[in-house]
């Protein structure tokens, strides 16, 4: 009898295991990390930035948009792309609910890559010699300014309506360059930051977001809705998982008695 207990626990080991793995979530590799691998695969490309320009959630999932600059240092082979609409998880989508218009990932000339949203620019360009200098403005402020061959770049990364400040800089540098943590630049008179989702730059540079949003709190109030109705069919269908689970294990008991 005592066989038949040990080999009857023996499959319901096995069983339970399969259950298990079977139940697990393949991991989907985001559309960042599909692009990174490429480009880095790319050996024409010496540098590049991804940045989320748009994001939607409707019935068909959620989804995002990237602008993706390569060589940018290279005005012969600089490369300007835009992607079409790209499914992305609800927990990449989430986690990236306020880095609208922020470079998500890029590399730079020593072929180092990040994965820190900040402002597009700041990581590579903004305060490298190579590309400008600080200036002084007739306030005495200090801010950057690209010389004329770089000079697109302003325009590119909105630096003409968000000029970048070197007080600002250093706060970004200090604190939050190496620190993974999102930068979204200094707070504005009304008290939004100035990048990201809810920033000035990014309502200004991407009419099209706020359109068919009215304000960035109806954004999250809908995405919010989303994440509570996934959750929620997530928890009854692992409450009924759990259920037939141990109605299974109360049978397998008796067979060992």
């Amino acid at each position: 009898m005592k066989k038949y207990a040990v080999f009857t626990f023996f499959l319901l080991s096995i069983w339970m295991l399969s259950a298990c793995g079977g139940n697990k979530r393949k991991y989907v590799q985001n559309p960042v990390d599909k692009l990174i691998k490429q480009l880095s695969n790319d050996s024409s490309v010496k540098t590049f930035s991804i940045i989320l320009e748009d994001m939607e959630l409707d019935n068909d999932g959620y989804k995002h948009k990237y602008k993706v600059l390569t060589n940018l240092e290279d005005s012969v082979n600089k490369k300007i792309q835009h992607t079409e609409w790209m499914p992305v998880e609800e927990a990449f989508f989430v986690k990236h609910e306020e880095n609208l218009g922020l470079e998500l990932a890029g590399m730079d000339e020593s072929g180092e890559v990040h994965k820190v949203p900040t402002p597009p620019g700041y990581r590579n360009y903004v305060g490298n010699e190579r590309y400008g200098e600080w200036r002084t403005n007739s306030n005495g402020q200090s801010f950057w300014a690209f010389y004329g061959q770089y000079m697109f770049m302003s325009s590119m990364f909105h630096m003409m309506a968000a000029p970048v400040y070197r007080n600002h800089y250093d706060t970004y540098r200090g604190s939050y360059y190496n620190s993974g943590r999102p930068y979204y630049g200094p707070r504005t008179a009304s008290g939004s930051y100035t990048y990201g989702t809810s920033g000035s730059v990014t309502r200004t540079t991407n009419p099209s977001f706020h359109n068919r949003y009215s304000s960035t709190s109806s954004f999250k109030s809908k995405l919010r809705s989303r994440v509570q109705q996934s959750q929620s069919r997530t928890t009854r269908s692992s409450n009924r998982s759990s259920s037939s689970g141990s109605s299974y294990r109360s049978r397998g008991g008796s067979y060992g008695k």
